[in-house]
C-alpha cells in the first residue's frame, strides 16, 4: 500500500524544477536507467550514477509503490569493437564478460538487481521494427545502407538539454558525415564494415546507432509512455535528447514524466577522465577500500551535486561505517546476552522504551521520509539523524553496564533493540545494510585497512608486544612510537583494560606539504596498492597522544581511543544541488 501522506519531490531536468511525483497509473511506477557500454571495468562516475538511481528504486519501494525497473547494457558499439580488436577477442563474447563484473560491482555496492535488464543484441527486431516506423514516418532517411535521424523533422529538438540547433555538436562518438542532411542528424543505423559484428535489416547489414536502442529497450519494457528516465548528467546531451526525438518520431504519444540526471564525479575537484590520467574503477576502490564506505561516500553529497573523490574522503567515509558496524555489532551481543535472561512477566509488565529513544527513533523516521523525499536528500540523514541515532545507542549501551533497577534495565533493552531495528530499517532503505553480518563487515574492513597498509595481522601483533614490552619497561618514548607509526599507516592501538586491540583509522595529515610523487595518490597508484598520506586529511580520532605512566592501582586508559570513538565528521561540507539551468 502507498504511504499516500507523503509527498515525493523530484527534479525534472524537462522542467528546471522540483516536482511532486505522481505516477501515471496509481501504485505503480515504471523507470528507465541508462545503463553501462560493457567494455571495461566500470569506474566510480557509474558508482555514482546506479547507486543513486538504486537509492531512488529503494525509497519507491518503501513508499509502497510497484516499481518495475529497467536497466539495459550496451554490448554492441564501437568501443566494444575497438577493444575487441586490441585484444583479439569476438566483441560479443568480451562485451558479456565486462557486464558480468559490472554485476559484481553492483553486487559488491549493494544495488538491488532491477526488474530486467535488456541488451542491445537480444533486441534487434525490437530496434529495426523502431527504424522502421521513424523512416515510414518521413523522420529519417538512409545513405547506402545508413539511416540518419532528421533533426530538422523534430521542432522541438533541444528542449530537453535546453540547445538550440545551430549551437548543437555533429561529433558525438561518430565522426562528422558529409552526406548528412544536417550536420546534427544522428546514426539510427550503422552499415557494416569489414570485421565487425552485423545483422541483416531493411537496408543491409549494419548494427544500431547508440541512441536508437534505449527508444526500442524502454517501449518493450515500459510502453512509449512511463514515469521516470534517468542517467547521468552527460547524458542530457546528445544521448537522452536523441532519444525523446527519435521516440517520438517513432510513436507521437510517447511521453515520459520526469527526467532525472545525477552530477558527475571528481577528482580533486577535475572531472574524472582517461585522458587526464585520473580514472578510478570501481575495482581499484573497493580492493583498498569497502564497498558499502564507497556507497557511504557517494550518499555524502546530494545526487545531482558534483561529488568530489579524494583519499581523505574515503577514508573518512571509511572511519565512519566503521564506527557504524562496531555499533550494531555491540549492540546485538548486548542484547543477546541480556534476552536469555528469565525475567517474569510481572517484570515485563509496564516496560516501556524511554523517552529519549522514542524521540529519537520519531525523528530518524521523520528524517528519513522528509530528507528523501525531498529529491532524496541523503546527506543530512547520513551527517545528522543518523549519527544522533548510533550516540543514543552507544549511550545506552554505557548505561546496560552500570547497576540499575530491574525495571530500568529492561527500558534500557528494550530502547536498544527499538533503536536497533530502526536503524537498520533506515540503513536497509540508504542500501547500507549488508547482508553479512556485522562481525564479518568489520572484519572485511580490517582486511582492507592491512592491505593499504601494506601489513598483516602478524605484523600487527608483533608491534603490540613490542609496545607492551617498552611500556613493561618504560620505554614511553618507545612505545609511542610504534603507535605513531601504525597510526600513519591507518592502524589504531587501543588498550582495553589490560588487553590491546587495533582497528582501522584515517591516517593523520602530513606536517608538511608531500613531495609531487607522495601526492594524493593517482588511479595508477591506486591499483599499485600503495597507501599514501592525503594532502588534505582531517585528523584521526585515534591519532596518538604522548603515552605517560599509569599509577598500579588505576585502569590502564587507551593512548589511541576509547573503545567506541565518536562518528568521523561530515564527508564533505554541503554543496547546493546543481540549480536549474
Amino acid at each position: 500500500m502507498v504511504k499516500e501522506k507523503i509527498e515525493f519531490q523530484v527534479y525534472n531536468t524537462m522542467t528546471k524544477q522540483k516536482e511532486f511525483f505522481i505516477p501515471k497509473e496509481p501504485g505503480k511506477v515504471k523507470m528507465y536507467v541508462c545503463g553501462v557500454t560493457s567494455y571495461d571495468f566500470s569506474h566510480i562516475g557509474h558508482a555514482r550514477a546506479y547507486v543513486a538511481f538504486d537509492v531512488l528504486y529503494r525509497y519507491l519501494k518503501y513508499l509502497g509503490y510497484d516499481v518495475v525497473y529497467v536497466r539495459n547494457f550496451t554490448d554492441v558499439d564501437d568501443k566494444i569493437i575497438k577493444r575487441a580488436n586490441e585484444t583479439g577477442e569476438d566483441p560479443i563474447a568480451l562485451s558479456g564478460r565486462f557486464c558480468q563484473e559490472f554485476l559484481k560491482d553492483m553486487d559488491d555496492l549493494q544495488c538491488l538487481l532491477p526488474t530486467h535488464q535488456p541488451r542491445v543484441t537480444d533486441h534487434m527486431e525490437q530496434i529495426k521494427e523502431m527504424i522502421a516506423k521513424i523512416i515510414t514516418n518521413g523522420c529519417a532517411y538512409t545513405i547506402n545502407g545508413d539511416v540518419y535521424f532528421s533533426v530538422d523533422s523534430f521542432p522541438e529538438y533541444g528542449r530537453l538539454s535546453g540547445r538550440k540547433l545551430e549551437d548543437n555538436r555533429a561529433g558525438e562518438r561518430v565522426a562528422v558525415d558529409s552526406r548528412k542532411r544536417n550536420a546534427a542528424d544522428f546514426a539510427l543505423w550503422k552499415a557494416a564494415k569489414p570485421g565487425e559484428p552485423s545483422w541483416e535489416s531493411p537496408w543491409g547489414p549494419g548494427r544500431p546507432g547508440w541512441h536508437i536502442e534505449c527508444s526500442a529497450m524502454s517501449a518493450q519494457y515500459l510502453t512509449h509512455s512511463f514515469d521516470i528516465h534517468g542517467g547521468g548528467m552527460d547524458l542530457t546531451f546528445p544521448h537522452h535528447e536523441n532519444e525523446i526525438a527519435q521516440s517520438c518520431a517513432a510513436c507521437p504519444e510517447s511521453n515520459i514524466s520526469y527526467w532525472m540526471h545525477n552530477g558527475f564525479v571528481t577528482i580533486d575537484d577535475e572531472k574524472m577522465s582517461k585522458s587526464l590520467g585520473n580514472f578510478f574503477t570501481i575495482r581499484e576502490v573497493t580492493r583498498l577500500y569497502h564497498p558499502i564506505a564507497l556507497r557511504y561516500f557517494l550518499l555524502g553529497m546530494h545526487y545531482r551535486s558534483p561529488v568530489n573523490y579524494s583519499i581523505s574522503q574515503i577514508e573518512i567515509a571509511s572511519e565512519s561505517v566503521f564506527y557504524l558496524y562496531q555499533t550494531l555489532l555491540d549492540c546485538e551481543e548486548a542484547l543477546s546476552v541480556f534476552q536469555q535472561g528469565t525475567e517474569t512477566e510481572t517484570e515485563v509488565r509496564g516496560v516501556r522504551v524511554s523517552p529519549q529513544a522514542q524521540e529519537c527513533i520519531k525523528k530518524l523516521r521523520n528524517e528519513l521520509e522528509t530528507k528523501l523525499s525531498d529529491d532524496l536528500h541523503t546527506p543530512t540523514i547520513l551527517n545528522a539523524a543518523l549519527q544522533e541515532a548510533l550516540r543514543l545507542m552507544n549511550s545506552s549501551l554505557n548505561m546496560l553496564k552500570k547497576k540499575q533497577q530491574k525495571k530500568q534495565q529492561l527500558s534500557a533493552v528494550l530502547s536498544l533493540a527499538e533503536l536497533l531495528k530502526e536503524v537498520k530499517a533506515v540503513l536497509d532503505v540508504l542500501g547500507l545494510l549488508s547482508s553479512s553480518t556485522c562481525a564479518e563487515v568489520l572484519q572485511q574492513f580490517k582486511e582492507r585497512a592491512l592491505k593499504r597498509a601494506e601489513l598483516t595481522e602478524e605484523d600487527i601483533l608483533h608491534a603490540i608486544e613490542e609496545r607492551t614490552l617498552a611500556r613493561k619497561n618504560k620505554e614511553f618514548a618507545r612505545s609511542d612510537q610504534i603507535r605513531s607509526d601504525l597510526v600513519a599507516k591507518g592502524i589504531a592501538l587501543m588498550d582495553i583494560g589490560t588487553e590491546t586491540v587495533w582497528r582501522p583509522c584515517v591516517r593523520p595529515e602530513p606536517e608538511q606539504p608531500a613531495a609531487p610523487a607522495q601526492q594524493e595518490q593517482s588511479a595508477a597508484a591506486v591499483q599499485k596498492e600503495k597507501p599514501v598520506a592525503p594532502s588534505q586529511q582531517k585528523q584521526s580520532a585515534a591519532a596518538p597522544q604522548k603515552e605517560q605512566p599509569v599509577a598500579p592501582s588505576q585502569p590502564k586508559q587507551s593512548a589511541a581511543a576509547p573503545q567506541k570513538e565518536q562518528p568521523a565528521a561530515p564527508l564533505q561540507q554541503e554543496q547546493p544541488a546543481v540549480p536549474p539551468q
